[in-house]
Formats: structure tokens, C-alpha cells, sequence
């Protein structure tokens, strides 16, 4: 882990923010390793933008138009040194004392610490908690995230949203061909879904996404995972006689998953898709747009 001191912390749109720039989840899919997002440090020495609250308020400050500012996208807000660190909970509470909205996505039950401010943000404009939930499966978990809770917990995080009236939405993604990409799964994770209540499912189709960088990891941890599990016996080998070396990965089942899925969320009522979802986490509640000024006791 390295500090440095950052120019800017927002981007603008959507508005978004990274506080930390890498991962020690050990997440065998993360997309973030990618070569082309330019990494100039091994993912695992993460990035600390050890200025991102004084930069955040400077432009909250001097923001016209309120809007839900993203975190978690690239990079978790919720690594476990934020622990001691709390540079996510004094960003958050300068969206609070700002009367902005906030939407983060996380693997971690880290986020409970914040739940106070969450509950408090959404009270007034808006707060989403969103949840990357891949398998039903404690011990597959800790192969594919193995440094991050187990899904069972993340559920509780999802229900203890719930109670506190935090709207939640679960990133049912990726789906692992030939690992992951069962009926059995997703029929167990959407369970979990429909019982903590969430709002909406992101899925990005049944499959995953594999370019330079990522790929070599993922394959590396496929390998890894064959000298212990027989489960993952030729796994590597069969990627890539089937994709190549494709970007997109999809599953053989994806047509027949997905159309399942879409009638178990209309039949619950949750709401599924990419763009419509990312545009309902975004709008910002139009009777909280003023006053502007920050809220000061």
C-alpha cells in the first residue's frame, strides 16, 4: 500500500469517485487488472489517495446541481484497510453534510460500520448499497473471492439494509462458465435477492469478460485451484479451446438462464437490467434539491 496525493477525486458522469486505486480481494475475474485501465503499480499495492475527503468537499462545494456520487466500480471502498483508515466514512459524511446521494458497491461487510450514515443520506436524498453476490456456495466463494467475506454474509449485509430501510441492489455478476452457471446457483442466489428484499439485480448477461491482464490472472488461478479442487481439473484448457482468446465469455446456458431469471424477477417485482438500473441509482430525488447549502449541526 502506497499514499499519494491526488488533483481530482470526481469524474462527472455518472459522478463517481475512486478513494483507492487497486484490491487485495484476490477476486480470480476482476476485470480491473485489464492492462488497459494503465495500472503503474501491482494491483495488490494499493493506491491510497490519501487527500480524496479534502478533494471531495472542495467539489462538492462548488457543484451546482446535486446527484448520487458512485463509489466501488473500479476499485472496493471497502478494503480492510479502511478499517483504520475511514477514508470512505469521511467521504460519506461529507456527502451527507452536502446533502448529496451516495451509491456503493462492495464485496464487504465492512459497509455495516456505515450504515449510520447510509440510513441518514437516505433519509434525505438517496443511499444504495449495492452487493456482488457470484455463487450460493460458501466454499466455491472462497475460491473465486478469496479474500473478501463469504456470500452468507454479504446476505446479512443485504437484510440489515433492508431493516434500516437502505435500498439494496445485487451485481449478479460474473457467472463463471462451466463453474458458476447453473440454474441450481442462480435459483439460490435470486432466494437470497428476493429475501433480503433488494430493489434491483445488475446482470450483464451469463458469462464473464477476459482481456490482457485479466485473462493471464484468471487462468493462473484456474490452475491454482485444479491442484486442489478436481472441480477445476482442465478448466483453463477448456477456455481456451472454446474462447480463444474472445473478450466476451458467455455461457452455453445463457439464453435459457437469463430468460429464467428475468420471469423470477418480474414475478417478484425486481427490477432487472443493466442501463435502466444504473439510471434509477443515479436519479437524484427532485424534492431534495434544495436548500444547497451543507448542513452544519
Amino acid at each position: 500500500m502506497h499514499f499519494v496525493s491526488a488533483k481530482s477525486i470526481l469524474t462527472t458522469r455518472p459522478c463517481g469517485m475512486n478513494i483507492y486505486r487497486g484490491c487485495s480481494h484476490g477476486c480470480v475475474y476482476c476485470d480491473s487488472r485489464s492492462k488497459c485501465y494503465q495500472f503503474t503499480h501491482d494491483f495488490e499495492d494499493i493506491e491510497v489517495k490519501q487527500n480524496a475527503p479534502e478533494l471531495l468537499e472542495e467539489a462538492l462545494r462548488k457543484k451546482r446541481k446535486r446527484c448520487v456520487i458512485g463509489t466501488g466500480s473500479m476499485c472496493d471502498p471497502y478494503i480492510p484497510a479502511e478499517k483504520e483508515l475511514r477514508l470512505t466514512r469521511r467521504c460519506l459524511e461529507i456527502i451527507d453534510c452536502y446533502n448529496f446521494g451516495a451509491a456503493l458497491l462492495t464485496k464487504s461487510d465492512l459497509i455495516l460500520r456505515d450504515l449510520d450514515l447510509l440510513a441518514r443520506i437516505n433519509q434525505k436524498t438517496r443511499a444504495v448499497v449495492q452487493m456482488t453476490l457470484t455463487t450460493a456456495d460458501d466454499e466455491l466463494c472462497k475460491v473465486l473471492e478469496p479474500g473478501v467475506c463469504p456470500t452468507s454474509r454479504r446476505v446479512q449485509v443485504l437484510r440489515e439494509c433492508k431493516e434500516r430501510g437502505i435500498p439494496t441492489v445485487v451485481w449478479l455478476s460474473p457467472l463463471l462458465p462451466f463453474i458458476n452457471d447453473t440454474q441450481e446457483n442462480i435459483d439460490a442466489i435470486f432466494g437470497y435477492c428476493a429475501e433480503a428484499g433488494v430493489k434491483a439485480i445488475l446482470c450483464f448477461g451469463i458469462g464473464l469478460t477476459l482481456r490482457d491482464g485479466n485473462r493471464e490472472y484468471f487462468y493462473a488461478a484456474l490452475e491454482r485451484a485444479a491442484l486442489r479442487d478436481r472441480r477445476f481439473a482442465g478448466l483453463k484448457e477448456r477456455y481456451q479451446k472454446t474462447y480463444g482468446n474472445s473478450y466476451v465469455v458467455s455461457s452455453p446456458r445463457e439464453r435459457e438462464l437469463m430468460a429464467r431469471l428475468a420471469w423470477r424477477c418480474e414475478e417478484n417485482n425486481i427490477m432487472l437490467g443493466t442501463d435502466s438500473v444504473f439510471k434509477w441509482m443515479e436519479e437524484f430525488p427532485a424534492a431534495a434539491q434544495d436548500p444547497m447549502q451543507p448542513e452544519l449541526f
